[in-house]
């Protein structure tokens, strides 16, 4: 039977978070012995060609000058960050402990949304807000266990993936694609070419490939989350997001003999929790104008996981 409508939207959307799993799972096989900074600059490098493809069916003609150079600079730096901490984190920590924090993302985009949109967040969403926190702290347990760097590098990627957003709803359509794509991508291939110099290590040729599978499994889950939010509706197809905690429970077990502990579930379970609120407030209206949370990405945004909805931009114009 043909799946259409939410349930063909659910599904591919469940296919996108397997696909960006298994790249997060790659980056941590590949972490064992090698620099996260090295693993994000071949992975970056290599998604070059095939990012630069999709560029060149941007129609409109222009150049890389920003019409707003403040906000893409800030952009470009915020998604630089998000990229490397993103990398880092997933090299040294098990997998469901960063994605526990990675779901806090869409509490960040609505706490960032008030000064930057003027969104107007109500009781409700501050609660939710409040109660997703908290689910931080049970999986940190701050005092219990030893915080280590992959943990504030973790946290400053999710707050960096999350300004990434609201800039780009902020600055709207007035920045063509190519330019929101590319001074990110050709800052984060700078930074991380220069940290080369002092971290490189020669890769055996298996593990250059990987990290092409890694540029090739970012883009191909981007695509996928286009047709989700095309066949579904966003209030269904967004929620489907959190299935990564699945998908990194099972690597975590089967490639790195990880077992989430209680804390870590209760702790990941609280933070969904909050999320699903705020989306299925968002999705009913409240007091929300943009619904910043819907319409995000569970993502550190980085080279090889751009934003969809660039994409889904470039996409449109071609018809």
């Amino acid at each position: 039977m043909r799946l259409t409508g939410n349930a063909a939207g659910a599904m591919l959307q469940l296919a996108a978070m397997g696909l960006y799993a298994t790249h997060d799972a790659i980056i941590k096989v590949l972490g064992e012995s090698y620099h996260p900074f090295q693993i994000l600059f071949f992975s970056s490098l290599l998604s070059f060609p095939l990012v630069s493809l999709i560029l060149l069916q941007d129609p409109n003609p222009g150049t890389l000058r920003p019409n707003s150079p403040g906000w893409v600079v800030l952009r470009a730096c915020c998604g630089i960050t998000a990229g490397l901490c993103g990398f880092f984190a997933f090299s040294v920590l098990p997998l469901t402990q960063v994605y526990s924090i990675l779901f806090t993302t869409p509490l960040l985009i609505t706490i960032l949304s008030i000064p930057l949109l003027g969104e107007r967040v109500g009781l409700h969403r501050w609660g939710a807000i409040l109660f997703g926190l908290i689910g931080v702290l049970i999986v940190l347990r701050p005092g219990a266990q030893t915080l280590e760097p992959g943990h504030f590098a973790a946290m400053l990627g999710a707050a960096a993936s999350a300004s990434v957003a609201v800039i780009t709803r902020k600055l709207g359509r007035s920045e063509r694609p190519l330019v929101l794509l590319m001074w990110p991508m050709l800052g984060n291939l700078f930074v991380t070419g220069t940290a080369l110099s002092v971290t490189y290590q020669p890769m055996q040729l298996t593990d250059l490939a990987l990290t092409g599978v890694i540029a090739c499994l970012g883009l191909a889950g981007a695509f996928l989350v286009i047709l989700a939010y095309r066949a579904g509706e966003a209030a269904l197809v967004a929620p489907m997001q959190y299935s990564q905690i699945l998908w990194a429970t099972v690597y975590g077990w089967y490639l790195f003999s990880e077992m989430p502990d209680a804390a870590t579930l209760i702790g990941a379970g609280v933070i969904i929790g909050s999320g699903l609120y705020i989306v299925w407030r968002e999705s009913h209206g409240g007091n929300s104008d943009n619904r910043p949370a819907m319409v995000a990405r569970l993502r550190t945004e980085s080279v090889t996981t751009p934003k969809s909805t660039i994409l889904q931009r470039i996409w449109r114009r071609r018809k």
